[in-house]
């Protein structure tokens, strides 16, 4: 069968790796960690944020999970299904999963396949504002066979059926916890929403939204001796320096995440010899969004919507290739990331099968280029202020990411650089956790985008990119209808692009995967949508007492946190 190969990669039932030997469960006390960006919900269904999403991940669980080296593990599931093992029908319409045997929710009742139905309608309900509908993208039903079982169903050949409930931004809901929450109700249910009931290694025993998570060791966790620690503070806030040096330098906290930070400062702070920093490649990209609709604040409540119109000159290959060739992204890497990043062109930087070689030109900075290509244009400074104008508008720009030094030297850099090619930039920081927090009712949200250009970074779980692609379908623009969730920022619409995701939906064969994956990353950067900069390394640092860390770049980088515990010093 032509679809077949595709999936023999993922042909064993693989299994957590064993552990160090550890005591009793919650023996090892309290263990400390810190993400400067403080999470706002803990339902990762109601926000993109990877905050959310991996504060989430110690309580809620899917059917399998991605390791520090990307392989496919079960967590929920009792084994990974394939066409070998009968799990994935013949003709990769159906993938069937079956709940590990007496897998039990928190509050000690029995999940069955009806949570995961109740899932699937939880996140396709057309009001809920879902922010992962791509990982449904072809689930055309998901039934309950019996009560660990569940089959879900494609509306065609799914070569790559390990979307839906896989990875920490797909888990399973407890349908009893959520049955009240469908549709526009859904960001209304706050104790679900702040205290969701799951199959993870902890339960939530307060959260405070942009504050202090704390968790405690669930009693009926499937493994007896797991997890290690009996409770977890989880704090958000300050900076990345701050929550670099409480590991680092006064050993305040066991665990810090995302040290985007001057890479000379962070090599000092390692040398006080009580932390170790650990970095993973994976997909993760910085890279800027170029609004494709007009964010005039005189626009009202229009602005950043399809009646807003397009963008003034955003909408001009030739500003947003200026943009792009004036910036020294090697540059950006020295100066903000050191090993911990190389300069990208591509949105889709890895793995190697799906990375494109057309756009590397982006790889060496040509401010003369820049200039020539905006005046063959005719865009043009025809006041003499030093800002060029395209049909009589300025180019000015709002110029907006998350409050981190790193990030605001970036834009320091690049607005000089800009100014070069007559472009004015008006920069703007935000605190990450209001910009990544998906409150619809924020005007400062990176989903409203009430700005010109944006910068963040996004990555996506496991190694295939179908979903991540899927991204910027037409339909996955933020709305006021979506409540504002959907994950095309940039706004772009292009019935080609949808064409193509669909085209690799219905795709088996690894070298075409692999040539429409690059044709989507090629789309998306050469109609300058969006401008990469930099290829992220994770970085992050634990405490050398602090053992079972493995860190990935292909899920949540917490996705063992269950193994980890206290090493003797």
């Amino acid at each position: 069968m032509k679809f077949r190969h595709i999936l023999l990669g993922a042909a064993a039932a693989f299994a957590l790796s064993p552990a160090a030997a550890l005591a009793e469960r919650g023996s090892d006390g309290q263990l400390n960690i810190i993400y400067w960006q403080a999470p706002s919900t803990l339902n990762p269904y109601l926000s993109g944020g990877t905050k959310e999403v991996e504060a989430a991940s110690l309580v809620l669980e899917s059917f399998a999970r991605f390791d520090d080296t990307g392989e496919m593990v079960p967590f929920m599931a009792e084994s990974i299904p394939t066409v070998e093992n009968g799990g994935v029908s013949e003709d990769l319409t159906s993938i069937t999963w079956t709940f590990r045997e007496g897998l039990m929710w928190s509050d000690g009742s029995a999940v069955t396949a009806a949570d995961a139905v109740f899932t699937w309608e939880y996140c396709t309900h057309p009001e809920s504002g879902c922010a992962q509908t791509n990982y449904f993208t072809g689930v055309e039903s998901v039934e309950a066979v019996d009560d660990r079982t569940v089959r879900i169903n494609f509306s065609e050949p799914k070569p790559f059926p390990y979307t839906a409930f896989v990875g920490a931004e797909s888990p399973i809901l407890q349908a009893a916890q959520f049955a009240d929450c469908l549709g526009a109700a859904a960001p209304e249910c706050t104790d679900a929403n702040f205290g969701p009931i799951g199959t993870g290694p902890f339960v939530v025993e307060e959260f405070r939204p942009n504050d202090v998570i704390t968790f405690v060791a669930n009693d009926n966790y499937r493994v007896a001796d797991q997890p290690a620690f009996a409770r977890v503070v989880f704090k958000g806030g300050g900076d990345a320096a701050s929550a670099a040096r409480s590991v680092l330098e006064t050993g305040e906290f066991d665990y810090a995440w995302n040290l985007q930070i001057d890479p000379t400062l962070l090599a000092e702070m390692e040398e006080t010899g009580i932390g170790t920093v650990v970095t993973a490649f994976g997909t993760s990209v910085e890279r800027m969004m170029l609004n494709q609709f007009n964010p005039d604040p005189a626009l009202g409540d229009d602005r950043s919507t399809e009646a807003a119109g397009p963008h003034p000159f955003l909408t001009h290959p030739a500003v947003g290739a200026a943009m792009s060739m004036a910036i020294d992204r090697a540059l950006l890497v020295e100066i903000g990331y050191g090993a911990g990043g190389q300069p990208t062109c591509n949105v889709l930087p890895a793995p190697d099968a799906y990375a494109s070689t057309a756009n590397d030109d982006c790889l060496v900075q040509d401010i003369a280029g820049a200039n020539a290509l905006l005046d063959e244009a005719g865009i043009v400074d025809t006041d003499g202020d030093g800002v060029r104008e395209h049909n009589g508008v300025p180019l000015r720009v709002l110029y907006q990411t998350s409050t981190n030094a790193v990030r605001q030297d970036t834009q320091a850099l690049i607005k000089q650089w800009w100014s070069e090619v007559g472009i004015d930039a008006e920069l703007r920081n935000i605190d990450a956790s209001v910009f990544f927090g998906g409150d619809p009712s924020s005007p400062d949200t990176y989903q409203k985008f009430y700005a010109d250009i944006e910068m963040y970074t996004n990555n996506f779980a496991g190694v295939d990119p179908e979903a991540y692609m899927a991204n910027w379908r037409c339909s996955e623009i933020p709305s006021p209808a979506s409540q504002w969730q959907g994950n095309n920022i940039q706004r772009s619409c292009d019935p080609a692009y949808d064409a193509l995701v669909d085209a690799m939906a219905q795709t088996a064969s690894l070298e075409e995967r692999g040539r429409l994956a690059r044709e989507m990353n090629d789309m998306l950067v050469q109609n300058y949508w969006m401008i990469p900069l930099v290829h992220r390394g994770g970085v992050s640092a634990h405490a050398n007492t602090l053992g079972g860390v493995r860190m990935s770049d292909w899920d949540s980088e917490l996705w063992n946190i269950a193994e980890w515990h206290r090493d003797d010093m």
